[in-house]
Parts: C-alpha cells; sequence; structure tokens
C-alpha cells in the first residue's frame, strides 16, 4: 500500500491535508452562518431550552463555555453546554450546533445504542491512544513482534472509538434538523443553510476516522511485514 513513493504521498495527503481542509471547511462555514439571523430570532440558548422541553428533558441544563466551536454535551452532569457566540447569538450556525448537541442530550435519554458503547469505549479508548504508539515504536526499535501487535491492539480501540463516532454524529444532526423545522426555529429556506452547517461540522469527523482507520492498517502492513521478514 505504502511501498511506492506515490502511494507514500497520498497517504501523507490524507493524514494531513484532508483534517486540514476539513477543519477550514467547517470553520468557514460555520463564520459564514454565523453572521446570519435565524426568523425565530432565537438565540442558541433559547434554542436548545425550547427543544430540550418539548422532548419532556426539563432536567438537561444549557451553559455557556468560553471558546469558539467549543460546544458540547456532558452526559455526566446533564449538561448542553454552547460557546457564548451560539448560547448568546440568534444565528443559523448558532441555532444549528445549539439542536445537534441537544440531539446528543436526546440520545441519552433514549438510551442511543452507539452513544452508550461510545462512553462505554471512553476508558479504553483513552489508554490505547496514549500507549500505542510507544508500543509500536519499541516493538519497532527493538525488533519484539509481541510489543507490536499489543501497540496495535491498543490502538485498534482508539481507532474503533473513532469510527462509532460517526453514527453517533450524524444521528445527532438527523434529529437537530428534525428539531428545528418542528418547533420552528427555521423557516423551510433556511434548512439548506442549516444542513451545511451540520454537513460541515460532520466533516471534521470523517476526517478523524479515515485517519485513524489509514494509521492502523498502516502498522498492520508493517507488523505483517516484519513477521515475515
Amino acid at each position: 500500500m505504502f511501498e511506492t513513493f506515490g502511494g507514500f504521498l497520498i497517504y501523507l495527503a490524507i493524514l494531513f491535508l484532508v483534517p486540514l481542509w476539513a477543519q477550514m471547511r467547517v470553520k468557514g462555514t460555520y463564520q459564514k452562518y454565523s453572521q446570519v439571523a435565524s426568523s425565530s430570532g432565537m438565540a442558541g440558548a433559547e434554542v436548545a431550552r425550547k427543544i430540550l422541553d418539548d422532548n419532556g428533558l426539563y432536567d438537561v441544563m444549557v451553559e455557556p463555555v468560553k471558546g469558539q466551536l467549543t460546544d458540547h454535551y456532558d452526559p455526566r452532569k446533564k449538561a448542553v453546554r454552547l460557546s457564548e457566540q451560539n448560547y448568546y447569538g440568534n444565528s443559523v450556525a448558532g441555532a444549528a450546533v445549539a439542536a445537534h448537541e441537544v440531539g446528543h442530550a436526546i440520545q441519552d435519554a433514549e438510551g442511543y445504542a452507539f452513544l452508550r458503547f461510545r462512553h462505554a469505549l471512553v476508558p479504553v479508548a483513552n489508554f490505547g491512544s496514549n500507549i500505542s504508539f510507544f508500543l509500536i515504536l519499541a516493538g519497532i526499535f527493538m525488533g519484539a513482534t509481541n510489543m507490536f501487535l499489543a501497540g496495535i491492539i491498543f490502538m485498534s480501540a482508539a481507532v474503533l472509538f473513532q469510527v462509532i463516532t460517526l453514527p453517533v454524529e450524524f444521528n445527532a444532526s438527523n434529529r437537530a434538523m428534525e428539531q428545528v423545522v418542528s418547533v420552528g426555529v427555521i423557516r423551510n429556506e433556511e434548512e439548506r443553510e442549516t444542513k451545511k452547517v451540520l454537513n460541515a461540522a460532520a466533516l471534521t469527523y470523517v476526517a478523524a476516522a479515515l485517519v485513524a482507520v489509514m494509521e492502523l492498517v498502516r502498522f498492520i502492513l508493517m507488523f505483517v511485514a516484519m513477521n515475515r521478514d
């Protein structure tokens, strides 16, 4: 797969350029539609609160958090946290992001299988991502195939986390679109703009998963070559 110079260049392009492109795409799309006010005039905090209440999630808090695009749902604290620009602003981008994070809260309340699986993987994935490269590098330099294999196994847990994240995020975005339309946050002509924001954000997760899978495949091929030698 990486034996030719051209193949190696393709690998490097995927490894570095794809995530960079995805980040630029999401930031550009977000910046564009953060300047477009939603027809409802509702701030992101109001959007999140309305969707939560309409779904009976009165115990989930909506809180501001510092930074840009730091929006997230905290399942432990049962809190939707929105960056201050989205929390206080009334843009199409802010409404889309707020609805997406509430989508995760709805997933949590419904016991969405992929979300529960991802939560269960967190400690294993964190440990695997921290130790896998050390084991792989040690295996390469010491010629220890068992250590190399252990690194690959730990890396696989981290990669699985990235892959499982995809259905979780896409499902949250689908829920977001349904909710913002059903509760009247956006009008029909704003649906296309909202989808653009959500799709751009999804690209970052796709890029991360693609890079993670490529890295894992590369090390698996190296392990196979090491055993063949």
